[in-house]
């Protein structure tokens, strides 16, 4: 049994408002309904920290919109604390969304021990807001964002969203100037996908996208924009300055454990990976989480350390399963490199911003050959 440090992810899935792109599993905000599910991510909070005794290195509230629990998340939270033996310098991060009243959530998670923000930007003009469904402004953000640092907060991440309808590398030069501009310490940074149960996929044949080519073109635009800005671009997705990583989801990314609680929180603990239904009265209701097969292997390693910038570390692989990363594999890599899609060094393989626009064909092609 490994005393490796794991990461706690505990999911809130209520929101105010449905977003017109969003096919994550959430409900509509009920009052009593929430202080019902507090409650029980509590009790489970107790049953899990009776079990494990590993240190907590990360704790994540994700969602739906976390930042909903208002004055439940230090009730949360301390029941976190004297349950689990959480590290001095764990990151725990909130997503929040903006809005002109951020004050009050802000200073429920500095009584929590809140030390990161994850702020929901996903834009800075008002009218892609409008159309992405969003409840706030590009105003709400700023005022966000300062609420945030004049609390003592100094790792905020902002989320932008690209390939929007009617948008350009133009449109998204001028969103990531107002995300630049606020100095977060990270951005993620995601292409608009048409999901299944959402506004915009009823609406689909009404939306002006852009074709594949040009989100192409705005992913390596933001890519070197991101880049001229000092930003380092760690994972597909995820940029960050001084080193400002997001620690729990560079868990996930690594291959590491962690264990999530509440409604359709997945884990990944001892070896093995279960969830819990997408069900919140039956997660009141004190369902138990499902199997969901063993974890680890050479295949999910090669496709979760492609994702990051370091690559598959040729030394850590061979620490990880005892033998050199298979020679085949190499030569493979070394096709993607005459692209300009792969880097290969005398110590791992990794991704150029090339590659990570089309890292699932490239892993794909990669695991066929292991």
């Amino acid at each position: 049994m490994t005393n490796e440090g794991i990461g706690l992810y505990i999911h809130i899935p209520f929101c105010a408002k449905r977003c017109a792109y969003c096919d994550f599993y959430s409900t509509f905000l009920n009052k009593d309904l929430l202080e019902d599910y507090s409650k029980a991510l509590i009790k489970d909070i107790k049953q899990w920290g009776g079990k494990i005794n590993r240190p907590i290195v990360s704790v994540y509230f994700g969602g739906g919109t976390p930042s909903l629990l208002g004055e439940l998340l230090p009730v949360i939270t301390k029941a976190v604390y004297d349950n689990f033996k959480v590290e001095k310098d764990a990151e725990i991060t909130l997503e929040i969304n903006p809005s002109g009243q951020a004050e009050e959530i802000l200073k429920y998670a500095k009584a929590a021990g809140v030390n990161r923000i994850s702020v929901g930007a996903q834009s800075g003009d008002n009218e892609e807001l409008k159309l992405l469904g969003r409840t706030h402004t590009a105003e709400d953000t700023i005022k966000t964002v300062e609420c945030a640092k004049k609390m003592g907060f100094d790792n905020i991440s902002l989320d932008i969203m690209l390939g929007l309808p009617n948008s350009s590398d133009a449109s998204l030069e001028k969103s990531l100037d107002f995300i630049t501009n606020l100095s977060p310490s990270h951005i993620s940074a995601y292409i608009l996908k048409i999901e299944e149960n959402t506004y915009f996929y009823k609406n689909k044949d009404n939306l002006n996208l852009p074709d594949e080519d040009g989100t192409a073109q705005q992913y390596l635009f933001m890519c070197d924009y991101l880049k001229e800005k000092g930003y380092r671009h760690y994972e597909i997705s995820n940029f960050c300055r001084d080193n400002k990583t997001s620690r729990h989801n560079t868990l996930y990314w690594q291959g590491r454990e962690y264990l999530g609680l509440g409604a359709a929180a997945h884990s990944y603990l001892d070896g093995k990976r279960f969830y819990y239904p997408d069900d919140i009265k039956g997660y009141i209701g004190g369902n138990s989480p499902v199997f969901d097969g063993e974890g680890g292997g050479k295949e999910e390693y090669i496709m979760l350390n492609l994702r990051l910038d370091r690559g598959i570390n040729f030394a850590d692989y061979k620490s990880a399963f005892g033998e050199d990363l298979p020679n085949k594999v190499i030569e493979k890599a070394r096709l993607f490199e005459k692209a300009e899609l792969v880097k290969i060094s005398d110590y791992n393989i990794s991704l150029t911003d090339k590659g990570m626009l089309v890292s699932n064909n490239i892993i794909a092609e990669i695991l066929e050959v292991l």
